[in-house]
């Protein structure tokens, strides 16, 4: 299911070459970027975690110091975004939840949950460095995707972004922290109504619900965020302290995190065949689309997507 690697290079996280993430430094604003390229299917599969995971172990590993430029930047910024056009993330990787329900196979569940996890945990406690961590969404995040933005302290979203838990279509939750994360922004009441509705919401709907912190017009995104981190900067000491004294007062353990997933675990291993078979066309429709579609192709792919759903 993929393991987390101590690399020779780890003091100099820019060195390692990953094959689905890319990542920059922009020594000027101290902001490190990773952006996920995942390969085919634009979701979660197990090779992108496990490399989200070295990512953010080099992060811990050099103490949040980046080399640039023949000299040492301490990082500030955290940003997380997506090289995929019209896409941040589309979740979990459907076919392997299918195949592993359909083999009765808790273990192997197990562990792709507890991937997602450990390929989070050290952006929700800030790699224990006074960071602020920004999601860029720049096109849809659902499921797994959504959980992802939502672990940053700040979302920055471009109108033409939606954002969801399609999940209970298929009679299923999304189990990798959306509860705990949403609840704690906007109240649990609107969290359970927001997960159980599997509705697809736009950017400008979340931007009102206070999920989104920053909307920013189509192909805006990148200069939205460098204004916001301009204006930041002024405050930044003030920010950082009302941060820590936040995830003091209401902390997202890891264990609450694990005790979740273990419960997505069950409620998906109760799964009968009719919610599978309606997993399934999800599945053969993101393997249509996407599979032998060139970079190029993905704004159609993703309108097409947006239209099939409503017949899920």
């Amino acid at each position: 299911m993929g393991k987390f690697e101590i690399l020779p290079n780890m003091l100099n996280p820019l060195e390692i070459q990953y094959s689905q993430v890319s990542t920059r430094f922009d020594p000027n604003f101290g902001i490190s970027w990773v952006l996920m390229n995942p390969k085919a299917v634009p979701c979660f599969n197990p090779e992108l975690l496990s490399e989200l995971q070295n990512y953010n172990r080099s992060i811990e590993y050099c103490g949040g110091q980046i080399w640039s430029g023949d000299e040492f930047h301490s990082i500030r910024y955290m940003v997380y975004a997506s090289l995929t056009p019209g896409i941040f993330n589309l979740g979990g990787q459907l076919a392997l939840f299918r195949d592993l329900i359909r083999k009765g196979d808790r273990h192997a569940l197990a562990n792709y949950a507890k991937l997602c996890i450990d390929a989070m945990e050290a952006r929700i406690r800030h790699y224990d460095l006074p960071v602020v961590t920004i999601s860029l969404v720049q096109g849809d995040a659902l499921g797994g995707g959504f959980e992802a933005a939502l672990t940053s302290d700040i979302i920055i979203a471009e109108r033409r972004s939606q954002m969801g838990f399609p999940e209970i279509l298929f009679n299923l939750f999304p189990g990798m922290g959306a509860y705990s994360f949403v609840a704690r922004k906007i109240g649990h009441v609107q969290a359970e109504k927001l997960i159980l509705s599997g509705k697809v919401y736009s950017a400008e709907e979340l931007f009102e619900m206070g999920l989104v912190d920053v909307l920013a017009e189509d192909g805006k995104g990148e200069e939205a965020l460098y204004e916001y981190i301009r204006k930041q900067d002024r405050r930044s000491n003030g920010y950082i302290a009302v941060q820590k004294a936040r995830h003091r007062f209401n902390p997202v353990t890891y264990q609450e995190l694990m005790d979740i997933a273990s419960i997505w675990v069950d409620a998906a291993l109760q799964l009968g065949e009719k919610d599978l078979k309606v997993m399934d066309r999800f599945v053969r429709s993101q393997q249509k689309l996407f599979e032998n579609c060139e970079p190029e192709q993905h704004q159609t792919v993703v309108a097409n997507v947006r239209e099939m759903e409503p017949a899920l």
